[in-house]
Order: C-alpha cells, then sequence, then structure tokens
C-alpha cells in the first residue's frame, strides 16, 4: 500500500472549531441568482483598457456593505443580559458593516478571513486595493497577526471558554469577526452550483457560487447573460424572511446595476 504522510496544518483547527459552533444554531437560507453580466463586462472594459485585474470580491463586498447598512437588522446582534434567567436581553445594531472575506494568497494555503472595516464608507477602489495588497502581502492582515495567530495552538477546552464569552458580547464578535462574511466556492473552480456554508457566529452570511453563462431575451433578442449563484445564510434567532426578503432585493439592485464598477448611484 503506497502512502505518504502530511502534516495537518494547525490553522485549520479554528475550522474545526466554527464547524462545532455552527452545528447548534438555527439558521435559514435563500438560494438565488444575480445578472452579473454588467459589472463583468465592465471588469473585462476596464482590463483591456489598462491591464488591470479589478477584484470581483471587492465588488460584491461593496455591495454588500451598502445594502446592510440600508437594513441594518440582518447584521443584529443578541446583547445577553447577566443572569441569564433575568430576560433575554437587547439587540445591538452596528452602524459599520465590517464585512468578512476570504483571500487566498498561495495555492493550497490555508485561507485569510481578512475583515474589511467600514465596508459601506469606502469605495469599490478602496476595497479592491485592499484586498490586492492583502493578497500579495497575506501577513499585513489584522487577522493574521496577533490571536488570531496564537488561536490555532491554545488547547480546545480554553478555546471553546473564549469563544463562549465573545458569542456573549457583540461588540467582542465585531472586533474579533466582523459583522457579516462573505465566501466564494466559485473563486475555486468553474461552473454554477450553490454553495451551504455554516455559520458559526455571524448573522449573516453569502456564499457564492460559480459564474455561469446562459442565454435570456432582452429587448426581444437572444444574448448570453452572466449569473452569479447566491445562498444567503441568516440566523433565524434575530432576522425573520420579511427583512432577509427586502435586504435580498436591495443586494440583488445594487450588484445588476454594477454598483462601484460601473458607478456609485445603486
Amino acid at each position: 500500500m503506497s502512502f505518504q504522510w502530511v502534516p495537518y496544518p494547525v490553522e485549520r483547527e479554528i475550522v474545526v472549531d466554527f464547524g462545532r459552533l455552527a452545528s447548534r444554531r438555527h439558521i435559514i437560507y435563500g438560494m438565488g441568482e444575480f445578472d452579473v453580466s454588467g459589472a463583468r463586462q465592465a471588469i473585462r472594459q476596464h482590463k483591456a483598457e489598462t491591464g488591470e485585474a479589478l477584484s470581483f470580491t471587492a465588488f460584491i463586498v461593496t455591495c454588500l456593505g451598502r445594502a446592510v447598512a440600508e437594513q441594518p437588522m440582518v447584521q443584529a446582534y443578541r446583547q445577553w443580559k447577566a443572569p441569564l434567567f433575568i430576560g433575554r436581553g437587547r439587540l445591538v445594531l452596528f452602524d459599520d458593516v465590517d464585512v468578512v472575506t476570504i483571500i487566498e494568497g498561495k495555492a493550497d494555503q490555508v485561507a485569510i478571513p481578512h475583515i474589511i472595516r467600514a465596508a459601506n464608507h469606502k469605495t469599490f477602489r478602496q476595497i479592491h486595493d485592499e484586498v490586492r495588497a492583502v493578497q500579495a502581502r497575506p501577513a499585513s492582515s489584522e487577522q493574521s497577526q496577533g490571536l488570531a495567530k496564537l488561536g490555532p495552538h491554545i488547547p480546545w477546552p480554553l478555546r471553546r471558554l473564549v469563544y463562549w464569552g465573545v458569542r456573549k458580547n457583540p461588540h467582542w464578535i465585531k472586533r474579533i469577526s466582523g459583522t457579516v462574511v462573505v465566501t466564494s466556492v466559485g473563486m475555486f473552480g468553474s461552473g454554477g452550483g450553490w454553495g451551504l456554508a455554516f455559520l458559526p457566529m455571524h448573522t449573516l452570511g453569502l456564499t457564492l457560487g460559480g459564474i455561469v453563462e446562459r442565454p435570456a431575451l432582452e429587448d426581444g433578442v437572444l444574448v448570453n447573460r452572466e449569473y452569479l449563484p447566491v445562498t444567503l445564510a441568516s440566523d433565524h434567532d434575530i432576522v425573520d424572511g420579511a427583512p432577509l426578503a427586502r435586504f435580498a432585493s436591495r443586494l440583488r439592485e445594487l450588484v445588476e446595476s454594477g454598483y462601484g464598477v460601473c458607478g456609485e448611484d445603486g
């Protein structure tokens, strides 16, 4: 029998932890497709004119930050009271939208969950530059330093205690994990399809699939359009279907208008 031993990346211990945390939450999912033809065309045109490849992830983060800022309930967090039996606490709605996005520096390396702070106050260009900077120098991300780097080496019982404390304090969640998360399974392969990512701490998560091209009628003419499969995940203990639907509708408008890439007037 032929085989080889390879080391288990210590960084993946945190991924295992998050899987444990996510398994006991009441998460609801919504799936759909966004027409990204306009944005993709603008990105291709920019590259043809300048040689620069604009970040599609930055485009999505730009739209997400704007949509969440307009529907802040989708990133609400429960502030627990002490002792717990007195009441269920209150909700904290943050003004800033801190978006966690998964950035892979080099192939086969563990991706970095980089936090783009106050994405709703940044332009597409600012977010694009930040994403490219972290791709070029992963160590420049605050999520690759300090406690984030030390975390996997801490024994599981102590990490579990830290997670318990963080989940009871929305301000700690925001500082350590941001307020919403977006990840892409499409960036690692071709073809369409939806992804169901786990949601260990956040109230809202966005998972992107691979972009597919399909024919569609446009002014009575059959043309090829590009569609992005999108999965929304939300904590149903906090967000009901109606506000989530309003948020999804606004996010679709921003994405399909090319907000940030085709202009800032979404």
